[in-house]
């Protein structure tokens, strides 16, 4: 008798686990502490994406994006390559936060690879935004090339690698990944960490724009993006 009251509990353990493990994966992505390295700067934007709009996220071509649910979550999905063409050579997806202009930053963020494995899978982090000819922007690739996986610099002309350090690619999994963004504009300095938050995995120096609107998207392949937070010193309100 003792064997099957022992092994229905054992059923009812592993069925608690499951469920357990369900509603975790379901359930928002938490909010990262400021970080020390933000210092005084203050909180600019903050977005968990629970709603069902875009809210204040300006796409290069609205039908590309949208909000996803994901059990008890909901993220920011570029789901479908952009029907955008930019004026020089640069990424083809990206969403403009409407509201935030800064100098100095940081961005934070949790992001998901969506598109197939091949070299330049990639997602992509852009600051300083100008117009779209001229911006800063992050690719995380998986493998590093001269136009992968580095710190790029669009400046009227198709992008130039600014990247001092980088590493040799960034292991993109299906899950999701830890993403931080650093930009000091007195020495130039820009910072790139993924999940290790203690050691950039990509650092420049450029002072070519000392300010400008902040975005998430991709070179040319899909993603998704979510508990977005930006620690800014505010430039002026963008238009």
């Amino acid at each position: 008798m003792p064997r099957p009251r022992t092994l229905l509990t054992w059923i009812r353990f592993f069925s608690l686990l499951m469920v357990l493990a369900l509603t975790m994966a379901a359930a928002p992505l938490p909010f990262a502490p400021k970080p020390k390295v933000a210092g005084e700067l203050p909180l600019v934007l903050k977005d968990d994406f629970e709603r069902d709009d875009l809210g204040d996220w300006e796409p290069t071509d609205p039908q590309a994006w949208k909000i996803t649910r994901q059990g008890a979550n909901r993220v920011l999905d570029q789901h479908r390559a952009s029907k955008y063409e930019p004026p020089v050579r640069s990424p083809f997806n990206i969403a403009l936060a409407k509201k935030v202009d800064v100098g100095d930053l940081v961005l934070d963020l949790e992001v998901r690879s969506t598109g197939r494995d091949y070299g330049h899978r990639d997602l992509c982090f852009v600051f300083g935004w100008q117009d779209p000819s001229h911006f800063y922007y992050i690719h995380l690739g998986k493998e590093a090339d001269p136009h992968a996986n580095s710190i790029f610099l669009v400046d009227g002309k198709p992008r130039v690698s600014i990247a001092k350090k980088r590493t040799k690619g960034t292991p993109w999994t299906d899950g999701w990944h830890h993403v931080r963004v650093v930009r000091k504009v007195a020495d130039g300095l820009i910072q790139v960490y993924f999940e290790d938050m203690t050691i950039p995995a990509m650092t420049a120096q450029d002072k070519t724009f000392g300010h400008g609107r902040i975005g998430v998207g991709s070179f040319d392949d899909t993603g998704q993006f979510d508990s977005i937070q930006v620690w800014g010193d505010p430039a002026k309100p963008a238009d």
